[in-house]
């Protein structure tokens, strides 16, 4: 403890100039806290802040916890690709796909005046959205163009109508969900990682401002308790203008937690979240509603002949 001591009263008698005399203060501080962490300086001996700081404080820290929470979870709508299937796959599809159109416009671009064949020129691949209810969509109507190309006679294809209303529906819902990952983007993700880096950010700083201006001042006020009798004025002003600044950070801090608290900005962006996800959740659920009582009438219909031909 008296080691402790003699170096932040070795460190305070230097005498430097103004940026030495910054590192020093520094120095002090980076002391001051290893003390408090060691469980070296008695509670007493630190600087209380007032009560409405710490409350802020708490408040400020729920705040940003909360934001923190939620986008580790919708960060997910930054990527179409959340709840696609099969998706590796697809990829090496698509990537020879788009390597060989490259390629052919590529001849047929540089083997014109040759007497080499030249290629036709082809349009790009259909760009196509990697989400759940795309892949749903594209499966069925792949697949009620199979059966309705071995079932030649239409009465008897009901699975094939039926898969083609259902891809129908899946179209529908695929239209919907890009627009609400547009929506949750623009209306939602980005303001809220805003206000996380900006203003909540801007608070943790002066919040931290605070901290290295309570150290300084309990740093000076442990150097005024051991200063000898020619540094007791000078370590007595030290102690006075370090609890000047740590009033004005501390009220700087303040207000700007109390901006951060107020501002309502996380509720508008939560609710355009919620709003994004109900129009929807409401677009695929009347979506399907619709296509689920065609399907059930054909399934009624193929038990019903099902049914009959085993009676016979």
């Amino acid at each position: 403890m008296d080691g402790w001591n003699k170096l932040q009263s070795s460190i305070a008698g230097l005498n430097l100039g103004q940026s030495a005399n910054k590192f020093a203060k520094g120095l002090q501080s980076s002391v001051q806290a290893t003390k408090e962490r060691l469980g070296q300086v008695s509670a007493d001996e630190i600087t209380e802040l007032p009560q409405e700081y710490k409350d802020l404080e708490a408040r400020v820290d729920a705040l940003r916890q909360t934001h923190i929470a939620l986008l580790k979870i919708t960060k997910v709508y930054d990527s179409e690709t959340y709840d696609y299937p099969t998706q590796i796959q697809e990829s090496i599809t698509e990537l020879g796909t788009s390597i060989g159109h490259n390629i052919t416009n590529f001849a047929a671009a540089n083997l014109k005046g040759t007497n080499l064949p030249t290629p036709t020129p082809t349009a790009p691949p259909e760009h196509q959205h990697k989400t759940l209810p795309h892949a749903l969509g594209r499966a069925a109507t792949q697949a009620a163009a199979v059966l309705k190309s071995s079932v030649p006679v239409e009465e008897n294809n009901k699975l094939g109508k039926a898969m083609q209303e259902y891809a129908g529906a899946w179209e529908k819902i695929a239209a919907a969900r890009v627009h609400q990952d547009e929506t949750i983007r623009q209306n939602y993700l980005q303001p809220w990682q805003t206000t996380l880096s900006t203003s909540i950010q801007v608070a943790m700083k002066a919040r931290q401002a605070v901290r290295v201006s309570r150290l300084e001042l309990d740093a000076a006020k442990q150097t005024l308790k051991t200063a000898g009798p020619t540094r007791q004025e000078a370590a007595r002003i030290d102690v006075e203008n370090a609890e000047d600044d740590l009033v004005q950070k501390t009220e700087v801090a303040i207000t700007l937690m109390k901006t951060v608290l107020e501002n309502p900005e996380p509720l508008k962006n939560l609710n355009e979240l919620a709003k994004a996800q109900l129009i929807f959740y409401a677009t695929a659920a009347e979506a399907l509603s619709s296509v689920q009582g065609e399907i059930e009438e054909l399934s009624v219909a193929a038990e019903g002949e099902y049914r009959k031909s085993r009676d016979h």
